[in-house]
Parts: structure tokens; C-alpha cells; sequence
């Protein structure tokens, strides 16, 4: 129950003109509604008395109302104002007469409810209907309704799969991602991640493509420019630093995924501006794999020819040999392969300080292994190996393990002095330095998922592709960590055992602790380097002069001068 002030309609009722705005104390009667009636308020009222002396100060009455089942409202009167209104002080008629005024255009002819509590003796009530919304109603079965519909749209909502989406674009060397990494990526990231892979032929058409949009100053959507991550070999990582064409990986010392990397990888992959190693400097590529040179023989023909197995760098200089191996064309293994032989590192900076004989002795055994090497070539020299034109391959594990698999009577080792290690790495290509008003392609940011996409390619989970020969190399926490099962390759497999010393794609620890990453050549190495192929042009020698002329170009190219 509620109470209101009422401020009485001027023209609907019948109160005499001296008296117009005047209230009475007695109660008076009110008649109850006719139903048949229309819902004003005009019931035939007494004239009021007239007014005369006031015994007590004026008030207003108070009309109840109410709430019925139909949602109607009930109004009652109090109480009238005492007769002898009229003899009141003309003051207190006005400020009466100037409430009434302020209360008929407060409400505006309409009745306003003010909550004052119950009250214990009330009249008789007059039903009017209500002009209220169903809204107002409480207790009614529209809240519960609309709380089922908004529950029902609220779930639609969430069921719904909106454009807004995460891309990530990469593009990697063919046959260096295991298939299953893209699809359980999907699978984690969900609806939002838009992933696309891209897969180039070889680490060099991934140079170029990146060279190419810098000095065309030209950004294609569809190069690997463009891309968000893009494969590197190590070997291209100083120079692809020094010549601007990818950025370092920001925030990367904060994830605890970088943390759990050897120092090995810490070490290699921090360098600065000019691509060299520096402790100070930032963190440029992210590994997901890793493999070594191995050195590749038919057994059948050893046997044959009662030659021993191969087993050091040494014994490439067999004379059984000559004119049977084929080699990679990379600079830095040919004349690696001579310095192990001598007993020295692949980072050698001083030939004539660091190397027993000096670069003259380098240069003779240099000279002596291109006799032993019918072929050198990075892309055929294990065709003519398959072929039985030669009987020794020297090159990188990820060629030469899987071309092995397929032949019979072929053993694989690693040389026990050591070798050289390979990396395939992520970098961000410096795509934000181009401005590009086409649609598509990259002229932002790298992906926000980068981070969660090189964790993933990190865990420990990845490595069983590389356990189970789907993919050769190795988890790049195999480098410092025994993860290894053991079994020599093919055996997880099921296929034939290959002859080999490496388990699980990685080597023996007594050896894998004299290998070694090939670290940018200093300026003293990389005269010395010249010396020796320029040395070996003047002998003229037929068949090696277009290799060596090709490494002579390679070799200027690999080390572009400071800007």
C-alpha cells in the first residue's frame, strides 16, 4: 500500500468558487466506480461548506493506492479540510493555494507515488485503469521469459565463428617441416589461427627471394618476403643480417621455452648488426632443426676391392679412392674437411698461426683432395652416387641419410674427429620496412603467434617425427641433451637397419663434442680462404676450375662488406 499527494482536477470537480482550492478533514465518501463507466474520475460530489476560521493549520489529504489483480489503481480519500476555511489569515490560504499550484504542475494532472508505509485505516477505494506497462509488474512471468531469451541469443552468440582471425604465414624448405607440426598447430590454436605454409625447393631460392624484394625495393604479397616466418639455413644468417633482410625476434629472452635452450644455440644465434657473434647482441632465428656432414659409402665396393671402412677425414685421401667421391661445392666444407685432416677447427682464423705447415701445407692437401673428388656439386653429386659413378659421398645429412635409405649395401658415419653442424632456423623477414598499398601480404607486424608457434616447434613432443625417420635431423634440445632412444636408423621404422653410427639422427656424444657450427669467417680467414682457391687456379686445374671458380663467387658473396 502507497500514499500520494493528489492535487484535485480544477474542471472535473464541484468545489465552490471561494473555496476552489480548498481541502476538507472530515472524511468524505466517495461512490465506487461504474464499471460500465469511462475511467475519469468525475463521481457527483458535495458541495463543500463555506469556509470560515481555521482552528489548526491546513493539510493536504493523502490518497492510497494500490494494486489490484487486474493492475488497476485504487484511490481514497482521507479526509476534507475543516469548515471555516474562509476566516483563515489570507497567508496561510496563499501558501496553501501555492501548494496546490506547485503539486498540479509537479504531476502534471496526474497522480505520482511517494512509498510512505501501510496504513491501518483506510476508506474505501475507486478502480481506475492502469496506464502502466506490463513491465511494471512484478511478480509477472516476463522477466523469467526474457532472461530464457537472452540466455538462448547469448548462447548463439558464442556459437557463432567470426571473420576476425589470426594469420600466420611461413614458408619453409621442402621436406624440413614434418606435416603433422601444420595440422596439430591448427588443432591447438583453433578457429582463430588462418595458417598458411609455403614450401620453396631449396634454403638458396629462399635467399634470393628475400634479396630480391630489397633491391627491387618492391614487397609481393606472395614472395617470401612477405611472409611472417621463413626458413634460413646458419650459414645464410650473417649475411642475411648484415644486409637487412630480416629483423630480430623481439621479446624472446622472456619465454621460457628460449630459456630451456642449450647454451650452444644461446651462443650462435646472438649476433649483431654486422651478423657476427657478439654476447651483447640480439637473438636474430629460432631452430627446429639440426643435422651434421656425414660421409657416405658402397660397401659392396670395399668389400669388393678389400678397402676399409671409412671411418676419419683421413681416409678420403685413400688412393683407392681417387676419382671416386663426390662432394657438396660449399667452400667452407672443402677446405673444412682439408683443416680437420690437419687437426684443426672449421673456425680457424689464421692459417699460418693456428695450422701446423700453414696455409702452404692447406694448400697441398687442398690440392691433393681435388684429385680424390670426381664431382663437386651440391645438387647432383649423390645421383652419380646412386648411380655407382662414384663410391664415396660427402654432404649434409639431410640429403644423404635419405637417399641412402633407398639404396642397398650403402653405410653412413660421422667422421670421428668431428664434423660441421647444420641448422634450419625461423626468422622474421624485415617486411615492415616496406611501404605497400596492394591488398594481401605483409606491411605489418610480424603474427602475434609467432612465439606460440616456435614454443610449439620446440617441444619435446616434435622430436618423435625426427625419431621416426618421417623427417631427417634432429630436435635442436638433442643437441646438448642425451634424448636419443638408441636405435640406429630404420630400426624405429621397421625398414632395414642402415649402417651407421648415429642414433636417432644425432651422433655419438664423444663425438658430438668435437663438432662444431660454422661460425662467420673473420677478415684474416677469409683472405686466407681467397689465397687458397686463387693458389689453386693458377695450377689450372681441367675439371675443378668451374667448381672452383663458382666457390670463388660463393665465397665474395658470403661475406659483403660492412656498411
Amino acid at each position: 500500500m502507497s500514499f500520494v499527494w493528489v492535487a484535485q482536477h480544477m474542471n472535473g470537480l464541484a468545489i465552490p468558487r471561494q473555496c476552489r482550492w480548498g481541502w476538507t478533514i472530515s472524511p468524505l465518501p466517495i461512490p465506487t466506480a461504474n464499471p460500465n463507466a469511462s475511467s475519469t474520475l468525475s463521481p457527483p460530489l458535495r458541495p463543500l461548506p463555506s469556509c470560515h476560521s481555521l482552528q489548526r493549520s491546513p493539510r493536504l489529504s493523502f490518497v492510497s493506492v494500490s494494486r489490484s489483480s487486474d493492475d488497476a489503481r485504487t484511490i481514497s480519500k482521507l479526509s476534507p479540510f475543516p469548515p471555516h476555511f474562509s476566516e483563515a489569515p489570507s497567508y496561510i490560504r496563499r501558501v496553501l493555494v501555492h501548494l496546490v499550484t506547485s503539486a498540479v504542475l509537479l504531476t502534471g494532472l496526474r497522480v505520482h507515488a511517494l512509498d510512505i508505509g501501510p496504513s491501518p485505516f483506510l476508506p474505501a477505494t475507486v478502480t481506475i485503469a492502469s496506464e502502466s506497462s506490463s513491465t511494471d509488474i512484478p511478480g509477472s512471468t516476463y522477466d523469467g521469459v526474457d532472461d530464457e531469451e537472452f540466455k538462448t541469443i547469448f548462447e548463439q552468440w558464442k556459437s557463432k565463428t567470426f571473420a576476425l582471425t589470426v594469420p600466420l604465414r611461413i614458408v619453409a624448405l621442402r621436406s624440413s617441416l614434418p606435416p603433422s607440426w601444420i595440422k596439430d598447430f591448427i588443432q591447438v590454436q583453433g578457429r582463430r589461427l588462418k595458417m598458411i605454409a609455403e614450401l620453396r625447393e631449396s634454403l638458396d631460392a629462399i635467399y634470393r627471394e628475400l634479396s630480391l624484394a630489397l633491391e627491387k625495393e618492391n614487397l609481393n604479397p606472395k614472395s617470401a618476403m612477405a611472409a611472417d616466418l621463413v626458413s634460413l639455413g646458419d650459414s645464410w644468417l650473417g649475411c642475411a643480417i648484415q644486409k637487412g633482410l630480416i629483423e630480430p625476434i623481439p621479446h624472446i629472452e622472456e619465454r621460457d621455452w628460449f630459456q630451456s635452450l642449450g647454451n650452444k644455440w644461446k651462443a650462435y644465434l646472438r649476433r649483431n648488426k654486422a651478423g657476427e657473434l657478439d654476447p651483447c647482441g640480439n637473438i636474430w632465428a629460432v631452430p627446429y632443426r639440426w643435422g651434421t656432414v656425414v660421409i657416405a659409402y658402397k660397401k659392396s665396393k670395399f668389400r669388393r676391392y678389400n678397402i676399409p671402412p671409412i671411418k676419419d677425414w683421413e681416409d678420403l685421401w685413400r688412393p683407392e679412392l681417387t676419382g671416386k667421391i663426390s662432394m657438396i661445392d660449399s667452400p667452407r666444407e672443402v677446405i673444412g674437411a682439408v683443416l680437420k685432416r690437419m687437426g684443426a677447427s672449421y673456425n680457424t682464423d689464421d692459417l699460418d698461426l693456428q695450422v701446423i705447415g700453414g696455409r702452404e701445407c692447406a694448400l697441398r692437401n687442398l690440392i691433393s683432395l681435388q684429385k680424390q673428388v670426381r664431382f663437386f656439386d651440391s645438387m647432383h653429386y649423390l645421383k652419380s652416387f646412386a648411380a655407382g659413378d662414384v663410391w664415396v659421398a660427402v654432404g649434409w645429412s639431410s640429403d644423404v641419410i635419405p637417399s641412402a635409405k633407398r639404396m642397398s649395401n650403402v653405410a653412413v658415419v660421422i667422421p670421428k674427429s668431428g664434423s660441421s653442424l647444420w641448422a634450419d632456423l625461423w626468422v622474421v623477414p624485415a617486411a615492415t620496412k616496406f611501404y605497400s598499398d596492394q591488398v594481401g601480404g605483409r606491411i605489418r607486424g610480424p603474427s602475434p603467434l609467432c612465439h606460440q608457434w616456435f614454443e610449439f616447434c620446440l617441444q619435446t613432443s616434435r622430436m618423435l617425427p625426427f625419431q621416426q625417420e618421417i623427417i631427417p635431423g634432429a630436435s635442436p634440445f638433442a643437441l646438448e641433451h642425451d634424448l636419443s632412444t638408441g636405435q640406429p636408423l630404420g630400426l624405429a621404422s621397421g625398414k632395414p637397419k642402415l649402417d651407421t653410427n648415429l642414433a636417432d639422427g644425432v651422433p655419438p656424444p664423444e663425438i658430438l663434442e668435437k663438432c662444431e657450427f660454422l661460425k662467420p669467417l673473420s677478415e684474416k680467414a677469409l683472405e686466407d680462404y681467397r689465397w687458397l682457391i686463387s693458389s689453386m687456379e693458377k695450377q689450372r686445374i681441367g675439371f675443378l676450375r668451374g667448381a672452383l671458380n663458382e666457390i670463388c663467387m660463393r665465397l665474395s658473396r658470403s661475406r659483403p662488406q660492412p656498411i
